[in-house]
């Protein structure tokens, strides 16, 4: 970055953090609601799969019965194209657990206790993937 531009580059080079590249598939409003009315709202996310996901990528799927069809349809086009499916759902894991390589399911049915305890588990996924990617073991 230096060499572009010597102040800046340093400046940037100096306080910049290290990412990784991810995507909230339920950010694009536009994108979704595009997709929704020219398609089909149950394909909002597995539209986004087909464009972005390659193989060896991950998805995330959240639900918290395992039963919505978009994420259901998200995670049927990520095993079709190679990606690593993991699921985040209820007591059962509904029928999205048919479709995911890890299932995270928590004991619990009712959706607000289910979202609670889903909590910890993003965080716990994010932290042993910052610790993985950028405080490796030597």
């Amino acid at each position: 970055m230096e060499d572009v531009d010597a102040s800046r580059g340093e400046y940037l080079a100096g306080n910049l953090q290290q990412g990784l590249p991810a995507i909230s598939l339920n950010a694009h409003s536009g994108l979704i609601s595009a997709v929704a009315n020219d398609i089909d709202a149950d394909v909002v996310y597995a539209q986004q799969v087909t464009g972005y996901g390659n193989s060896g990528d991950i998805l995330i799927g959240i639900s918290t019965s395992g039963n919505s069809q978009n994420v259901i349809d998200a995670l049927i086009v990520a095993k079709a194209k190679g990606l690593i499916t993991i699921g985040l759902s209820g007591k059962t894991g509904g029928k999205m657990k048919a479709y995911c390589d890890f299932l995270i399911n928590v004991l619990e049915t009712r959706t607000a206790y289910v979202q609670e305890l889903h909590l910890p588990v993003y965080h716990t996924i994010c932290m042993v993937v910052e610790d993985y990617f950028f405080h490796p073991k030597k």
